[in-house]
């Protein structure tokens, strides 16, 4: 039977392939509300906050209804219904009511819709007959705030979350395996497509591998870091074009024992590169993600140049971001290559083409 391919830890997208299962302590996430929220997607979002100025507009109209019914507001405005002359003279002249013109549920619904979001239609108004009613006026107001206030922040966190930024920093489809300064590195391409900047940018590389200890213990995703080059050095980038970042394979390395067999869709191999830095507008850290799987790293090829200098300004060109060429490699491990350096003297003897 033929082996399944190696399931992806963090996809060329950047998400993570994990699923949650069996989790008990479920309270834990109202504990954190607003992240809740933020965390969900646009349709439960839009539903939670729709549903929320629903059922707050239904309690304080029943509310107001109630206050309307213990002050006898709608008896006498029944009453001036069936008989407009009452309001002439006698008692019914010289009642006030808590609210004006509240004849039934529906107009206490509806004023207070108009409580809640300030519309002011002019025709029921709050008068000074009843200190509840004022008390009611004021929380009213404070809960349309509050709800105002976490629907508009869950908002704009939704729209400005780090990860709209990532979209625009693109890595190489594939990675390479090549030499440079006559040592085989690891090597891949990134950039942004944006002209601001990413503030204070740092790129690692991780390998997960299934790993067992010398006491039997099975790890099923072993992260080990390993350390990155780049033309500014360190981990540190300034990344205004497109930038090659390298990975020297030396015996610190875990791409050691890696030889061209080795990169095949049944290799238990991903190496996961994550880019972090502020986005210069927002101030805001984002992160970028991508993963190489063992057949999607390319032996003895090299990126192709894409910035050249046209009319007094550099150019980039887009197009052959992903672009290889094929360049005289050895055929062996790094650790071969160190060990015998008659492969090396065979290569530097051997005809260019």
């Amino acid at each position: 039977r033929a082996r399944e391919r190696r399931a992806r830890f963090v996809g060329k997208n950047g998400a993570c392939n994990v699923a949650h299962k069996n989790i008990r302590e479920q309270g834990r996430f109202l504990q954190d509300v607003f992240t809740t929220l933020v965390d969900l997607k646009w349709p439960h979002t839009l539903l939670i906050f729709t549903m929320s100025f629903l059922c707050s507009w239904l309690l304080f109209g029943m509310v107001w209804w109630l206050i309307a019914f213990a002050h006898g507001d709608l008896d006498h405005s029944t009453r001036l219904q069936r008989d407009p002359r009452e309001g002439v003279a006698g008692t019914s002249a010289s009642f006030v009511p808590c609210v004006t013109s509240i004849h039934s549920f529906t107009s206490a619904f509806l004023f207070s819709i108009e409580v809640q979001v300030t519309i002011g239609f002019g025709g029921r108004m709050v008068t000074e007959e009843c200190p509840a009613a004022i008390l009611v006026l004021i929380v009213q107001n404070i809960v349309g705030l509050v709800i105002n206030a976490i629907m508009l922040g869950c908002i704009f966190m939704k729209t400005s979350q780090a990860h709209r930024r990532a979209e625009t920093l693109i890595f190489s489809k594939h990675a390479v395996i090549a030499l440079r300064e006559g040592k085989l590195c690891f090597m891949l391409r990134v950039g942004d497509l944006r002209k601001s900047m990413i503030i204070s940018a740092t790129i690692r590389m991780q390998v997960v591998k299934k790993t067992a200890s010398l006491e039997g213990e099975v790890v099923p995703l072993n992260q080990i870091d390993i350390q990155m080059e780049n033309p500014v050095g360190g981990n540190s980038i300034f990344l205004v074009s497109p930038l090659i970042i390298y990975h020297v394979i030396d015996k610190n390395s875990p791409l050691y024992d890696i030889s061209p067999v080795n990169l095949h869709h049944h290799e238990d191999l991903e190496i996961i590169v994550i880019l972090e830095g502020v986005v210069e507008t927002t101030g805001i850290t984002t992160q970028a993600r991508t993963s190489y799987l063992a057949d999607e790293i390319l032996w003895g090829q090299r990126f192709v140049p894409i910035v050249a200098e046209e009319d007094g300004r550099y150019s980039v060109d887009y197009s052959k971001f992903g672009n290889t060429v094929k360049v005289p490699t050895p055929s062996c491990t790094a650790r071969q290559l160190e060990e015998d350096k008659s492969i090396m003297d065979a290569m530097s003897l051997s005809p260019k083409g």
